[in-house]
């Protein structure tokens, strides 16, 4: 009898997200009635298993650009959509590996003095975490020394990947929150997708499948972290990820801080006893009407945006005749934050993206990376549509964050792999090889999850934007999660040579892919694989 019961294991695991979908329509389909009786139609997600063709994206892009005005004359229009901040290029180091980013973390928290805002999809539950748990007390105490403590602490992470098993995420924070209850808040997103029948019937293992909290953001008091790195060990320590650090930097800061405490008030607030609860007068995200709730999200994290979005273009015009105050350290950089939350109907970064890509002309060269390497067709037919060189870096399958893994998990590199191939293969269909290029990192005993990408102009070696933060250029970063990245614009000569050296960083552990790459033997797809990766590849 293992036999046919493994089988069927197999088979229901397979299928697992396939049949979210079906349980996502049944759902809707029963609540509706009940929904319309309160005056609201059901919100259904965007289409699954299809998209429509892209709309050509106009371009207002002079020909030429010469100089920091040059840049900003291009690039600016990002301001027509969110938030500019000016700073300096001075204030802003890229880091270059897991453990500079856990140290780095772990120093801001012990110098902290007014707030510590940590969002991520999860916290592990290992030693290294652990410490940086630790780290917080130990911060949260000494504030308790003064007179009034000023420190607070914010987490914000998923609800689903948040509580899974018995020891998670919050029987990690709940200590810091029974004890600091004052200055701690723990708050657990719960997207409005995951409803109904679906919520009862998809198993733990797969209901983050449905959509997550995927912002990686890392505040302490001005200081700034945006990464696509979770706080998990293998993030600390072998797990290849993007992180920027933007160091007194208090507007950028402060906007990150309430976006993060905007998603947090919709969310489920953990309270000592490991019970959660909504804020008073919010709607709950899978007991509530589906369409109140994203409407009421909507309003709440879009007053953050746009109220920070006029206060800064009020602030660039005051100040668009006076120079620099001080001539050293000249403001030389502009911050861009986009987000991404399309179950609430934001869709700022998938605005922005698209016509960075759309706008990329034969004088530009484009270097993109996706540990997840599955484009939407839009974002996909407009790199094959472009005038720009691109030089796109993907995850072996070794260095996958599912290669190894039990169970048909451990077949989800193969789908990469095939998505891969599908893609090699338009590519040279439409005759664009020249221009669109293919690379694999590879990295014995580590897997890589870097996403982002360098954008270079003419006549110039180095990067003068790149977006950095949680989206992987994938349907799950366009549709089902909630996602933020910024993207910098610079002329700051040494910010330039630290992108430089990020991106080379990562393109020399690669090898370029061509024909001969399928043909290897850990490149094999076997086609239950390839039959049921077009049925699951919009939920990874």
């Amino acid at each position: 009898m293992a036999a046919p019961l493994t089988w069927k294991r197999l088979l229901f695991s397979v299928y697992t997200p396939a049949l979210s979908w079906v349980f996502t329509r049944i759902s809707d389909r029963f609540f509706k009635t009940h929904d319309q009786r309160r005056g609201s139609t059901v919100l259904l997600s965007a289409p699954l298993l299809a998209e429509a063709d892209p709309a050509p994206v106009a371009s207002s892009r002079p020909p030429g650009f010469t100089g920091a005005e040059g840049l900003h004359t291009r690039f600016h229009w990002m301001s027509d959509h969110v938030p500019a901040f000016r700073v300096p290029g001075g204030h802003i180091h890229i880091l270059y590996s897991p453990d500079e980013f856990y140290q780095t973390m772990k120093a801001l928290i012990k110098t902290a003095k007014s707030r510590v805002v940590m969002a991520s999809l999860y916290l592990g539950t290992g030693p290294l975490e652990q410490d940086l748990v630790d780290c917080m007390e130990e911060a949260l105490e000494r504030s308790q020394g003064e007179d009034a403590p000023d420190l607070k602490v914010s987490f914000l992470l998923d609800y689903t990947r948040g509580s899974r098993g018995k020891h998670n995420s919050r029987t990690m924070l709940l200590p810091l929150l029974q004890r600091f209850p004052e200055q701690m808040r723990v708050s657990l997103y719960h997207t409005p997708d995951l409803r109904g029948l679906m919520r009862l019937l998809v198993p733990e293992r797969f209901n983050e499948t449905i959509g997550v909290q995927h912002i990686k953001a890392y505040l302490f008091d001005n200081s700034l972290i945006i990464s696509g790195a979770n706080l998990s060990d293998s993030y600390f320590t072998n797990r290849q990820d993007r992180y920027v650090l933007l160091e007194d930097c208090q507007e950028v800061a402060d906007f990150f801080a309430e976006l993060v405490g905007a998603v947090g008030d919709v969310s489920l607030q953990l309270q000592p006893d490991n019970s959660v609860h909504m804020m008073e007068g919010m709607v709950h995200p899978y007991k509530g009407n589906r369409a109140d709730f994203s409407a009421s999200a909507q309003r709440w994290i879009m007053d953050v945006v746009n109220t920070a979005r006029v206060r800064q273009s009020m602030l660039e015009a005051e100040s668009s005749e006076v120079p620099d105050c001080d001539g050293t350290v000249p403001n030389d950089t502009w911050i861009f934050p986009l987000v991404q939350m399309k179950p609430l109907g934001i869709y700022l970064d998938e605005q922005v993206t698209k016509r960075l890509l759309a706008e990329a002309g034969g004088d530009s060269t484009v270097y993109l990376t996706s540990g997840y390497f599955n484009l939407t067709r839009t974002y996909m037919q407009l790199v094959l549509r472009a005038a720009a060189d691109y030089r796109i870096l993907m995850a072996s399958p070794e260095v996958n964050g599912f290669f190894g893994a039990k169970g048909v998990a451990g077949a989800i590199p193969e789908a990469y792999v095939h998505l891969a191939r599908q893609f090699y293969n338009k590519v040279n269909q439409q005759g664009q090889q020249s221009r669109v290029h293919l690379h694999e990192y590879h990295r014995p005993d580590w897997t890589f999850h870097a996403k982002g990408l360098w954008y270079y102009v003419r006549e110039r070696d180095r990067p003068c934007l790149t977006l950095i933060g949680s989206p992987n250029f994938g349907y799950r970063s366009v549709h089902r999660d909630l996602e933020a990245q910024i993207a910098i614009v610079t002329e700051n000569e040494e910010l330039q040579n630290q992108l430089q050296q990020e991106q080379e960083m990562l393109y020399q552990s690669s090898t370029e892919v061509s024909s001969s790459t399928f043909n290897q033997p850990n490149r094999y797809v076997k086609l239950w694989v390839k039959l049921v990766t077009p049925l699951i590849k919009n939920f990874f």
